[in-house]
């Protein structure tokens, strides 16, 4: 089997695609910021054996990717992951827009100066460089694996929130005119995931806060007063087991070749990760509110239609209910938390 690179390794999709990618064969070298890091996703990887890493400090940094394509000559597939996804910044263009630009825009330089054996170049883009939090809740309006998000740079700054995205867009937006531009010597195809979350990679975590994405599940679970107060969630999602699964589909089809693959399984809100604790776990969610059960239903109905069939036709695969991915990450918090 092939040796494939990934980028940013350590983060919430890039372990669990590490994982998938070691389960089918694949050797895997990740690029990470530290050597912690880089020894956490060994241990992770499921083994370790078939994982090394290289040491990539700021990916928005000029030839950020250089040592790390000209070490590995072997490689045919590069996975491009790494990008900022986090609220707390203090600057907008500085933290989210410009380290998701340049990192983009560099790991593929790099591949081309360097990789002349990667055929295949894999982007992790998101379903925000589809449509904007604006598009989004357009009721009734469909987007599909065409559809760009319409945000400008000028509203991005506005807040972190769509300055994340801005760096989806923009960034995914720079990786496609690279390759119009430059007619490198791989194919490129990008995984736009919705809302992401699932269980985490590994049962050694902090249960006191995840990841952004898998905190909302995290959240719900916390709230020990059936009075308490559910704040009003609705969007799109997908198990990120699914994503991982989706990265392989991207550089192992030629399906794929110069296509976005849009993962969503489907719309949830806050009320159905409360219904998921009750039903599976009444015992451990006895004070979590119960909210107004069947609610989400005329939640929803402000919301787009995401439009992904081109994508699961390529896939080929079932994507994991949103009933089931609520119910096993509370699983596994629980399950760390000693409550089962």
């Amino acid at each position: 089997m092939t040796t494939v690179l990934v980028s940013g390794a350590s983060g919430f999709i890039a372990l669990h695609t590490v994982q998938e990618l070691i389960k089918q064969g694949y050797t895997v070298v990740g690029s990470v910021r530290s050597s912690e890091k880089g020894e956490y996703v060994k241990k992770a990887s499921g083994n370790p054996e078939k994982f090394s890493y290289e040491i990539v400090k700021d990916i928005a940094e000029e030839g950020a990717f250089d040592e790390f394509v000209k070490k590995h000559p072997e490689a045919t597939v590069f996975l491009h992951t790494a990008s900022p996804f986090h609220f707390n910044v203090t600057d907008v263009e500085k933290d989210l827009l410009q380290p998701a630009i340049r990192g983009t825009k560099s790991a593929l330089q790099s591949i081309k100066d360097y990789g002349s054996n990667i055929k295949r170049v894999v982007v992790t883009s998101s379903y925000a460089a589809i449509a904007s939090a604006e598009m989004d809740l357009k009721a009734g309006k469909e987007y599909d694996e065409t559809s760009w998000n319409d945000i400008t740079w000028e509203k991005a700054l506005e807040n972190p929130l769509l300055g994340y995205y801005g760096s989806k867009t923009f960034a995914e937006r720079a990786a496609w005119e690279f390759v119009k531009e430059q007619n490198p010597n791989f194919v490129l195809s990008t995984v736009n995931p919705a809302y992401v979350f699932g269980p985490q990679p590994t049962d050694d975590f902090n249960s006191e806060k995840l990841n952004t994405s898998s905190e909302i599940i995290n959240a719900a679970m916390k709230l020990l007063s059936p009075s308490a107060d559910v704040y009003p969630v609705n969007a799109s999602a997908v198990d990120v087991r699914d994503v991982a699964k989706a990265h392989l589909v991207a550089f192992e089809k030629d399906e794929a070749k110069n296509e976005r693959l849009v993962l969503i399984t489907g719309l949830f809100t806050q009320q159905d990760i409360l219904d998921v604790l009750h039903k599976k776990f009444p015992k451990q969610a006895e004070n979590v509110p119960v909210g107004t059960p069947g609610s989400q239903k005329e939640e929803i109905k402000t919301r787009c239609t995401p439009v992904n069939d081109k994508t699961r036709k390529i896939l080929d695969f079932p994507l994991i209910s949103i009933e089931q991915t609520i119910a096993d990450s509370a699983q596994q918090i629980y399950k760390v938390e000693n409550m089962l």
